[in-house]
């Protein structure tokens, strides 16, 4: 049975999708996705899928595709499509649009164009796992996809080892038992980190543990599908300078002067130019 069509108002929708199961799908979303004149989506193909596992008709549908790759043209169209009066619905892949998904550039464009955007809520990767982790959520940090390689990822990493909430971090599996070492060597052995794989979906995990614990296990037994990272919050112990010292002789036996004084600052709360300056002494010292 089709979902039937509503009056919509002209403007741009961002439509939330399932992470996972299809049926995690809000009432209003089948509304503005049976009744908007355009659909753009991340995936054309998936969008389809989505709307005929749910009776939407998608035959004589107006689709298009939007993602990262997307350039002006593509704005333009969805700001024409609007200014005739037109309701836009907008469709990442999957989950929530602009929270590590494309549409960022779009919702700005149409806002600048002087037009209107609507969220329509609904499942997100982000608020499930912070649901389930079982770290704290009265204050968090999203830090999306951190850099592929190494040194810029444990740079960032760094950066982030101040923050007093749990930090949210988005993975390739393929690249999540590097991440979960690099948190491990720049924010410290035993800081809890929390893998939560294939949320709403049949092969549903959580894997926690100390950093390093959890590394070992996830390099040993690789996993699959969709993760999302999660940090617990840092202490604010400060270590002193000569457990510092005694750090960076052993890191820098393996790194260099700069990625060790990286790691060391973040596993031990001390600022990094402070600690590179203390590298670069004992370097001169060698």
């Amino acid at each position: 049975m089709n979902h039937p069509e509503i009056p919509l108002d002209a403007g741009l929708y961002l439509v939330s999708t399932p992470i996972g199961n299809a049926r995690d799908i809000t009432l209003r979303a089948l509304d503005v996705l049976a009744s908007a004149r355009l659909i753009a989506a991340e995936d054309t193909r998936t969008a389809r899928k989505l709307m005929e596992i749910h009776g939407l008709e998608t035959r004589g549908r107006h689709m298009m595709a939007y993602h990262d790759h997307s350039g002006p043209g593509a704005r333009d169209r969805v700001i024409g499509a609007i200014a005739d009066g037109q309701a836009v619905a907008y469709v990442s892949e999957a989950g929530t649009p602009l929270l590590a998904d494309p549409g960022f550039q779009l919702a700005r464009a149409v806002r600048v164009a002087g037009q209107s955007v609507w969220a329509v809520p609904g499942a997100s990767a982000l608020l499930a796992a912070l649901a389930v982790a079982g770290l704290p959520t009265d204050r968090f940090h999203f830090a999306g996809f951190l850099p592929n390689a190494q040194v810029a990822r444990r740079a960032a990493l760094s950066d982030l080892r101040d923050q007093h909430g749990t930090v949210v971090l988005y993975e390739s599996p393929k690249r999540l038992a590097a991440l979960v070492a690099d948190i491990a060597a720049t924010l410290g052995a035993g800081r809890e980190v929390v893998v939560c794989r294939e949320l709403t979906k049949k092969f549903e995990e959580r894997l926690a543990g100390p950093a390093e614990d959890l590394a070992r296990r996830l390099a040993e037994h690789p996993v699959r599908g969709e993760c999302v990272v999660l940090i617990a919050p840092g202490t604010e112990e400060v270590v002193g300078d000569d457990a510092v010292r005694a750090a960076l002789v052993n890191a820098m036996e393996t790194m260099r002067v700069k990625d060790a004084a990286t790691a060391v600052a973040g596993a031990m709360g001390r600022p990094r130019r402070e600690v590179y300056q203390m590298a670069l002494a004992l370097k001169d010292d060698a």
